[in-house]
């Protein structure tokens, strides 16, 4: 139940003065549905206005002037109204685009005085204002402020008119219980929860917007606390849950024996941590990240071994059914040859096949299943489920996971992930999961030769992708666009599959991500089988195919990627034997992030130093496609300005369901209006991250 005192801030913003039919669905779009959307939309610039005359006007700057109109001239054809003006040092002309310029002269006649304020232009040898933001008489000067914060705006929604339905938001807001500590308050130099948004609306300068501002921090950790107690009131919930307690046994000991490798010490880390959690009796809920090739499926079958010795059964869901293919392939053998029956369940299975794997699914016959979404639909039933897997599971909905979970009880959660977090972003994205991590390469991956050139020297690159083709090698050739774009001037990836298919010959195939997902499974499968040498494609290769006999890696236009997702490019080459390289073709002249960015690459392939790096380089907004990620929508929490936040929030919620696990207190109380202040509870499934 909402606390009453918030009513007024989750009223619809349709009760604002102004918002009415035409403006609510502008407003949504630009704010939200409700009053709370509205006061957290903070302005982005401040502009100051100054006092100016004519001889005395600064190009660019926003001044204001006081002016006597001398005359109108009216549009030919589709030129602007031009008012034209004197202030007694010089002429200033104000210039109005559209069809109202007509209603201007019987407002502002010929002869009367007023006050203009505007951005400064020339145009010609004249000075202008185009569309003044003011224009008064003089005794209503006073409208004018000397300061102004600017809002988001949309077509039809100018920035005025959005900052008097923010200031009239800011009145409805209550004045709140303290959730904060008093301590930490006043270490931060924290304003009051009130007095932060009071400042953030009305600022005095550019600093006032800026993320290392005190008020602006105090309610980045107002947000990032919320977050991190429902998160921290989830995994608590999850552990009171009992759940099978599953015990390391011999088999998968002897599977392990059997593997034609040693397992790393950061698998055999990771391995005992998810073991540790199925021997306790509660609800496991764990992440294990690691790159490209770290070896998690294995991790993940030694522990399904383990379910299965215990008369339990598991299920691996990945998001393609090439990948899927693939998880199978990794564990079935090694699985059945200690007597673990495995199935692989995709949407092509059809009939007697179809109805056979699901008889044994739900007999028990069956311990593992492997499939893609298939593996959730409702005449999906399993004996009896105590593990789920889910591999890049940010590309599966809460919905989703939670549909497979439910094939079971109290069904313990492996999430797995090939995209490398930063730890300072780890809570964020994690703070209801345990985390592991596999930081340490397989022995026998080849390393990857990585070397950037520019587009300039696209046919060497060509003459040597023809000669390894020629000697039975596969290669990647990955592109930024889909099709020809007019804004940026990049080559499409179905012209350059078609160039190439004349340099190197037809075995030359393309993938991107307008195709259907049974359409882009077909061609990956030709690529993995070898039917196509080299394949043309948009990052829907990033994850998910594993074909250890590609060598090279051609990245175009690469200085447009993020440094993460180069790196899981990368990562498609040098799974088998032989020498791999992958090419960065760039369009000189590199700015110096990116010049960094390609440095970095060359100089190491571990994906936690480089998505820190990338962190660094990017700093705020989505700097690492994270919302694709699953990544929370912060309203103003920064990932990069606010990371020393985001640890001490997560502190912070642990102490505080440590000492007063129900929030019975007062600031448990106060914490309560926190969480439906900014609708993060442990409840909420919208939110959910496992």
């Amino acid at each position: 139940m909402r606390p009453e005192i918030l009513f007024p801030l989750f009223a619809p913003a349709t009760t604002l003065k102004g918002v009415g039919p035409r403006v609510a669905p502008l407003l949504e779009k630009l704010a939200g549905p409700i009053v709370r959307d509205v006061l957290f939309l903070a302005p982005h610039a401040v502009i100051r206005r100054r006092p100016a005359t004519v001889a005395t006007a600064l190009e660019g700057e926003v001044q204001t002037f006081e002016v006597e109109i001398e005359a109108y001239v009216k549009p030919r054809g589709a030129q602007p109204w031009k008012v034209r003006t004197f202030d007694g040092t010089g002429f200033l002309t104000l210039t109005f685009f559209g069809s109202f310029g007509a209603q201007l002269e019987p407002r502002h006649p010929v002869g009367s005085k007023r006050i203009v304020s505007g951005k400064v232009e020339r145009y010609g040898s004249e000075l202008q204002l185009a569309h003044p933001d003011y224009m008064v008489a003089p005794d209503k000067a006073h409208e004018i402020p000397e300061l102004e914060a600017v809002y988001p705006a949309t077509a039809g929604l100018p920035p005025r008119t959005v900052r008097k339905f923010a200031h009239e938001a800011l009145e409805r807001a209550p004045e709140l219980p303290e959730w904060q500590d008093p301590a930490w308050l006043a270490r931060e130099g924290f304003p009051a929860w009130k007095a932060s948004l009071i400042r953030l609306h009305s600022p005095a300068t550019e600093a006032d917007l800026l993320p290392t501002a005190p008020h602006v921090r105090r309610l980045a950790y107002d947000e990032l606390l919320a977050h991190q107690l429902a998160m921290a009131q989830r995994k608590a919930d999850r552990r009171r849950e009992p759940a099978a307690k599953i015990l390391a046994g011999p088999i998968s000991d002897r599977i392990e024996a059997d593997l034609p490798f040693r397992l790393t010490g950061a698998q055999i880390r990771a391995l005992s941590e998810i073991r540790g959690d199925l021997m306790a009796g509660e609800r496991m809920s764990r992440l294990i990240q690691g790159d490209v090739g770290s070896g998690k499926t294995v991790v993940a079958m030694l522990a399904m071994a383990d379910v299965a010795a215990s008369g339990g059964q598991s299920a691996l869901m990945a998001p393609t059914e090439i990948l899927a293919r693939q998880h199978f392939e990794t564990l079935s053998g090694p699985l059945a040859a200690h007597g673990i029956t495995a199935v692989l369940l995709t949407g092509r299975d059809k009939g007697a096949g179809r109805a056979e794997k699901l008889r044994a699914l739900a007999s028990g016959e069956a311990q593992v299943a492997v499939g893609t979404h298939a593996l959730f639909q409702d005449e999906v039933a399993f004996h009896r489920l105590e593990f789920a897997v889910i591999d890049e599971q940010h590309r599966f909905g809460v919905a989703e996971r939670q549909r497979l979970q439910a094939k079971g009880a109290a069904t313990h959660l492996l999430a797995m992930s090939a995209t490398p977090i930063p730890r300072t972003l780890e809570l964020t994205l994690y703070g209801d999961l345990d985390v592991s991590r596999i930081d340490e390469k397989p022995p026998g991956r080849t390393p990857v030769a990585t070397r950037a050139v520019p587009m300039g020297r696209v046919g060497e690159v060509e003459a040597r992708l023809r000669a390894v083709v020629a000697e039975g090698a596969q290669a990647f050739w990955i592109c930024p666009l889909v099709s020809e774009s007019e804004l940026i001037d990049l080559k499409a990836a179905e012209q350059r599959a078609a160039e190439l298919r004349e340099r190197i010959g037809p075995g030359v195939g393309l993938v991107h991500g307008k195709m259907t997902g049974a359409e882009k499974d077909a061609v990956m499968a030709d690529f993995a089988d070898g039917k196509i040498s080299v394949l043309v494609a948009t990052t829907v290769v990033e994850v998910g195919v594993n074909v250890p006999n590609a060598t090279i890696m051609v990245i175009e236009q690469a200085e447009r990627f993020g440094l993460a997702q180069l790196h899981q490019l990368r990562g498609r080459v040098g799974r088998g034997r032989r020498e791999s390289s992958c090419v960065l073709l760039y369009d000189p002249p590199l700015s110096e992030n990116a010049q960094k960015r390609l440095d970095i690459l060359r100089r190491t392939d571990d994906g936690f130093q480089i998505a820190e790096t990338d962190l660094e380089l990017r700093g705020g907004g989505d700097a690492l496609g994270l919302k694709q990620s699953g990544f929370p929508a912060y309203v103003f929490a920064d990932p990069f300005a606010h990371r020393d936040l985001i640890a001490v929030a997560g502190d912070d919620a642990r102490l505080i369901l440590a000492r007063d696990p129900e929030l019975t207190s007062p600031r448990g109380q106060a914490l309560r209006v926190l969480q439906e202040l900014f609708d993060w509870r442990a409840a909420s499934t919208l939110k959910d991250a496992g």
